[in-house]
């Protein structure tokens, strides 16, 4: 019951909370994102991304962004469960925050709820069609999965946006000979 007591008392504190991210801050990240794509190399490629993730996760209104940072402390310290409602919650105060739902799909897919961590991915690239973060796990998940396929795609994907990622074209080709077989 306190933690249901907690959101009402959350959701009277964000009025306005529904906003999106502000222009100037959208700005920045579609910069950042431009700069990504046109990245000299993964050391540069690296550092946006860090900026990216950073900027992501203080798109929200100020309660928004305490609840992410909960949330993120919650799963760095192995309580998948609190992370979900944490950002769980954030997502219902301000649901157009792309990385709230990314945020959560990490949670999920550590719980081992991969039905909502594909839901939440999905979410995530409507949201933010250019988050490189979550074509990422997309692949992985396939991966896991045997779908060399989708994991090629997904990759792909993250190559476009992101072509100086770290072992990125390794993966790609590795990928590549997985999805469509050992000649190509």
């Amino acid at each position: 019951m306190p933690r249901a007591w907690f959101a009402v008392g959350l959701l009277a504190l964000s009025v306005g909370a529904q906003a999106q991210t502000p222009p100037q801050q959208r700005a920045a990240i579609d910069r950042m994102l431009d700069g990504l794509k046109a990245a000299p190399d993964e050391r540069t490629a690296g550092d946006l991304e860090a900026r990216l993730q950073q900027a992501w996760l203080r798109a929200g209104s100020p309660v928004v962004t305490l609840l992410m940072s909960r949330g993120l402390r919650s799963l760095n310290a192995g309580q998948t469960e609190e992370a979900e409602q944490s950002f769980s919650d954030a997502i219902v105060l301000q649901p157009g925050m792309s990385e709230a739902w990314y945020q959560r799909a990490l949670a999920r897919y550590r719980a081992g709820n991969m039905t909502g961590t594909i839901q939440d991915l999905a979410q995530t690239v409507q949201l933010e069609p250019r988050d490189f973060a979550a074509f990422r796990t997309l692949s992985e998940i396939a991966g896991a999965r045997g779908d060399w396929k989708g994991a090629y795609g997904a990759w792909k994907k993250v190559m476009d946006l992101d072509p100086k990622t770290a072992g990125g074209e390794e993966r790609l080709r590795m990928l590549q000979r997985k999805a469509l077989g050992e000649d190509t």
